[in-house]
């Protein structure tokens, strides 16, 4: 069995599964175990209410986990700073303006950040959906304002999987919402590839009659190379008229992480082993959209950094026992349901199942607020 001295078991970022390992040493404490999560931030967006809250279904601190109130009521000590590497060797946590953090135990879940490596311009004329906390910032500042002030013409979404497909519905309800029709507000959906082409055929006929409905233009198969101002390039060098940009395209976990000494994934997250161990380690967990479990990849959704919460809590006390650790095998499977802005939704699982209509956004918001709730009401 571990012998230690408290407050060595460190949680880097404050993501979906960190915030459930607050909330289970919470409620029941480990002898000698003081957690300690290090986050720049002191909120933490919950992705799955971000369509609603662009949308104006949800108000900003309803989509918010208050990480300073969650560990002051689970007895986790807060450290407020960007974490910018690891010393593997001497077991520390580097930090930008602040001396390193010791650590026995630490656990990486720091998500992932948009790679615009390919796309010319975007991080000066765009708007990334990632990391939600700084998108949220800027959306208040640049589209926010258009949006209320009735100067937003035409918009495009770059990216038309499910998060870029929710992002247009979202700013449909909100120009909608607004009153802006005279002339409307033109949105664009562009992709590389069809629209939600890792969804089942079913669910894609709904989504292609939802946003049709709402007057989403789409432009399947084009590649976007640059944005400019009022306009985005394609890979033909055709302009795509465009006053906002939102980009929901690939992501990268943060570049810090490769020069961990980490194993890492084809896609530059860390690999771990079934136990959430970092592979060849036996003191660094990773979970979320910043590592890849080797033998069972997936992709990269928040379902799964849900998931892996609980498990990660029992192992993080398991390893701190002595104990063999459990292993966890994500679903294949997974319920995805996707807000269309109007009071409907469409939901989707494997290869069959597709549904829409009023029901469905019932069942999308009872449990995000279930979710939500859990965290709320252990403060």
């Amino acid at each position: 069995m571990m012998t230690q001295a408290p407050g060595d078991v460190v949680l880097i970022g404050g993501g979906h599964a960190h915030i459930q390992v607050m909330t289970a040493f919470g409620r029941r404490p480990e002898p000698g175990l003081r957690l300690v999560l290090i986050s720049d931030q002191t909120h933490a967006p919950y992705s799955g209410m971000l369509p609603g809250h662009l949308a104006g279904l949800y108000r900003r601190d309803e989509m918010l986990i208050d990480l300073a109130a969650l560990a002051e009521a689970t007895g986790t000590t807060l450290i407020l700073a960007r974490a910018t590497g690891l010393d593997l060797a001497r077991r520390q946590v580097l930090c930008e303006g602040r001396a390193p953090v010791d650590y026995h135990l630490a656990s990486i879940d720091v998500g992932i950040i948009p790679d615009l490596s390919g796309i010319a311009g975007a991080d000066r004329d765009g708007l990334a959906v990632k990391p939600i906390g700084s998108f949220l910032a800027r959306c208040d500042a640049i589209l926010g304002a258009a949006v209320d002030e009735g100067r937003l013409r035409n918009v495009a979404v770059v990216g038309n999987g499910a998060a870029g497909v929710e992002l247009a519905f979202a700013l449909a309800a909100r120009l909608r919402a607004r009153g802006q029709a005279s002339p409307p507000a033109r949105i664009t959906l562009i992709g590389s590839g069809p629209v939600v082409a890792t969804l089942n055929a079913g669910v894609r006929r709904h989504i292609h009659r939802a946003l049709d409905r709402h007057g989403i233009a789409r432009r399947d198969g084009v590649r976007v190379v640059a944005v400019e101002a009022g306009a985005v390039v394609t890979a033909t060098n055709e302009r795509i008229a465009a006053d906002t940009v939102l980009i929901s395209t690939r992501a990268r976990p943060p570049r810090w992480l490769g020069e961990t000494g980490l194993e890492l994934s084809q896609d530059g997250s860390v690999a771990t082993a079934p136990t959430l161990l970092a592979m060849g380690r036996e003191d660094v967990f990773a979970v979320g959209d910043c590592a890849t479990i080797l033998e069972h990849s997936r992709e990269k959704a928040g379902v799964f950094a849900v998931r892996q919460g609980p498990v990660l809590a029992r192992n993080i006390r398991r390893r701190w026992r002595g104990e063999e650790l459990e292993l966890h095998r994500p679903q294949t499977a997974y319920l995805v349901i996707l807000m269309t802005g109007d009071g409907r939704a469409i939901a989707g699982r494997g290869a069959w199942l597709a549904a829409e209509g009023r029901l469905v956004w019932w069942l999308k918001d009872w449990i995000d607020r279930r979710f939500m709730a859990r965290f709320q009401t252990a403060i």
